[in-house]
């Protein structure tokens, strides 16, 4: 993804020559930042399609959790940055979320005729957290195969678990699971398939995500032979320039004995 396309979405990160600090602290807040991303989903749904109060409370404290992590987050690094404003232009889609989240921790207080606002609002929260989530996802690097693995093997075991939830046609959590995987391969064997329209959101949610995550594996294992290639080329370039400083440098003692030699035969 090129820079203009990530600064248009909101996602460009640091400005080009900003302070040492900025960069870091961004990297800092790489792993806080992701795993709120990952609790807004299930705090999406324990909202909107829970009825048990205790689990609708559960969701509200999730949206604080990323609402909190965002608002540090953005105050961190506008405090380290020396390019505030290119900051926040580069990073809008930060302060859609801490927005949108805001509103939403205010959902009680919204009279009741704004109900259906308040869901569009809840939806596109939603999206903007998955797109946050999917870049993040993106900016790992190929040699974190083994964090990507765990990233993968969660967001399985979560899936599973929203399936559970959210489908009928779903009696245990390991059917679950499957419904998960077959969905976020795209293989869909037809044997268990969404039938509502939480659990069809839920599935599309679980595509894009598992997608970016297996795409990451692929690069991982395809940088796994590659870097074995390259290993194997550096070491026959540093075999072959250890070879030539040793030509060269049995020329220069040739050469330095022919110099010797001719001036000795001059001497007389």
């Amino acid at each position: 993804m090129s820079l203009n396309i990530r600064i248009a979405l909101g996602l460009g990160g640091v400005p080009p020559n900003d302070t040492a600090a900025a960069y870091t602290w961004e990297r800092r807040f790489y792993w806080p930042v992701l795993l709120a991303t990952l609790l807004a989903i299930p705090a999406f749904y324990l909202e909107e399609f829970s009825t048990d109060a205790p689990l609708r409370e559960l969701g509200a404290i999730m949206d604080y959790v990323v609402f909190l992590t965002f608002v540090i987050e953005l105050m961190a690094m506008l405090t380290v940055c020396s390019q505030k404003k290119l900051y926040l232009l580069h990073n809008w889609l930060s302060l859609a979320i801490i927005a949108a989240t805001g509103l939403s921790i205010l959902a009680p207080q919204i009279p009741g005729e704004l109900s259906a606002l308040f869901r569009l609002l809840r939806v596109a929260i939603a999206s903007l957290l998955v797109a946050r989530l999917v870049h993040s996802l993106r900016t790992l690097t190929p040699g974190s195969t083994p964090y990507i693995l765990l990233i993968g093997f969660g967001l399985m075991l979560l899936s599973g678990g929203g399936f559970y939830w959210l489908e009928p046609t779903i009696h245990n959590y390991w059917d679950g699971i499957w419904l998960a995987f077959v969905s976020g391969m795209t293989v869909g064997y037809g044997d268990f398939i969404p039938t509502t329209g939480p659990s069809r959101v839920f599935a599309g949610l679980v595509i894009i995500m598992t997608y970016a995550v297996m795409s990451l594996v692929t690069a991982s294992i395809a940088a796994f032979f590659i870097g074995k290639e390259e290993k194997q080329i550096r070491r026959e370039m540093h075999k072959d320039i250890r070879e030539l400083r040793h030509e060269l440098q049995s020329l220069r003692e040739e050469m330095a004995s022919l110099r010797t030699k001719a001036g000795d035969r001059k001497e007389p």
